[in-house]
């Protein structure tokens, strides 16, 4: 099937509740792969790439997010950006 990359920002109580660590071990268990890191606005940006259906998987866990997350919004846009084949999922550092 045909991989997409989208690109997330995701807004809320988003940052200090192990967001990061879980939306990498989430993407990771649907062979997507990409980055994720928190960003100064209090937001959390994500790069997926994927198979459509991975990918909704992963919106559909993303709008709830782990323990202590509120999610009140998730901006998901297609993205020509890429990552290499064999990438995996990281947690980068916030820019």
């Amino acid at each position: 099937m045909k991989s997409e990359t989208m690109h997330l920002l995701i807004s809320g109580l988003v940052q200090g509740v192990g967001y990061r660590a879980s939306l990498q071990r989430e993407a990771t268990a649907r062979h997507i792969e990409g980055w994720v890191r928190n960003l100064a606005s209090g937001q959390v940006e994500a790069l997926v790439c994927g198979t459509p259906f991975a990918i909704d998987s992963l919106l559909d866990w993303a709008r709830q997010g782990p323990p202590g997350a509120r999610v009140d919004e998730i901006g998901c846009e297609p993205s020509s950006a890429s990552v290499p084949p064999g990438y995996g999922f990281q947690v980068h550092p916030s820019p």
